[in-house]
């Protein structure tokens, strides 16, 4: 049977280089590169990469771990880690924890000590001292998406401040009655995100002057069909109607417009809309939103990984802010001075 051995003969190079060459692995010349290609294809060779990872202590795969796989932000981080890894040669191992504890209990207390994987990815989870503690054992590079973990890099964006500036830009367009959709109780266990971007929004309320109406103030579960429902309430619960509405998603901003649609309402004319997340399904229905590029935190995570692992090196804890950006569009605009509660 051929062997690396046999290839690097035929190469005229070294075992190493072949090695690294055939893996896409280390610093190999363009030269040697293609001449360890040919020799291999010429004898029929193809890398082991289970004898490769038993010699290197890598498994070329990467564990990423996840709330959810239903939610637009969470299937989108997963998209450009996935595309990111790929193009590096490397496997993605999928961890989908759901709402079950014990998911969560044996994700980070069996599954990932199994050292199967050379670095870990956790998605939007505030992993508690034992849950670090464990990850941290396994001696593998680790990176946060979403809010800090203790001794580990982590990428977030600023939800307090990107509220504000969605808030400011209805005050800007002339709103001064908002109404704000949240996320339900439940979702503010890890880092506490819709009561960040709540509180984003009432500052930027407060700071104008302007009234934060509590009943204008209403909770879903980041779904369209969780934010259709809310909005219908908000939007024919009250005899005066708000003339904006900033959802604290892109999937409940598409349901309040759904919600104002079955009123009568006009977007923008009759209701501005925003959301927060740079939702793919956006541009199509003319959403404005501050796009915090999902599929690049998730790109970036595996860069930052791989950088580590490539170079051997620790990766040191460090707190990176990824860019949003505010993308409008047609759903919002200044408001009309007749805007009345809806009749049906």
């Amino acid at each position: 049977m051929t062997g690396i051995k046999d290839v690097a003969k035929r190469a005229g190079l070294s075992v190493a280089t072949v090695s690294r060459a055939l893996s896409g692995k280390g610093n190999v010349s363009p030269t040697s590169r293609e001449r360890a290609r040919t020799a291999a294809d010429e004898l029929g060779f193809v890398l082991s990469y289970h004898a490769s990872s038993l010699a290197s202590g890598r498994t070329q795969n990467v564990g990423l771990v996840v709330p959810s796989v239903h939610r637009w932000f969470f299937s989108a981080v997963i998209e450009g880690a996935s595309a990111a890894l790929l193009e590096a040669g490397y496997d993605l191992t999928l961890y989908n924890i759901g709402e079950d504890p014990a998911h969560r209990c044996s994700v980070f207390n069996d599954f990932l000590l199994r050292k199967r994987v050379d670095a870990v990815i956790a998605v939007s989870l505030e992993l508690n001292a034992d849950e670090l503690r464990q990850l941290h054992a396994m001696r593998r590079p680790i990176v946060g998406i979403g809010g800090p973990l203790p001794g580990a890099s982590t990428i977030r964006i600023d939800d307090a401040a990107i509220a504000v500036q969605a808030t400011q830009h209805l005050l800007g367009l002339g709103h001064t009655r908002i109404a704000h959709i949240t996320g339900a109780e439940a979702y503010d266990q890890d880092f506490r995100l819709p009561g960040t971007r709540r509180g984003g929004f009432e500052k930027a309320m407060n700071d104008a002057g302007c009234t934060v109406r509590p009943e204008w103030i209403v909770s879903a579960d980041f779904t369209v069909e969780g934010a259709y429902a809310a909005a219908r309430s908000l939007l024919g619960g009250t005899p005066e109607r708000p003339t904006a509405v900033f959802a604290a998603s892109d999937e409940m901003a598409i349901g309040t417009i759904l919600a104002a649609r079955d009123f009568g309402l006009r977007i923008p004319e009759d209701l501005s809309v925003l959301g927060i997340d740079g939702h793919d399904l956006g541009k199509v229905l003319g959403l404005t939103t501050i796009d915090q590029d999902a599929k690049g935190q998730g790109a970036l995570a595996v860069k930052t990984l791989l950088g580590a692992i490539n170079n051997g090196l620790v990766l040191e804890p460090a707190d990176t802010e990824h860019p949003t950006r505010l993308v409008m569009r047609r759903s919002t605009a200044v408001p009309r001075s007749d805007s009345t509660r809806p009749t049906s």
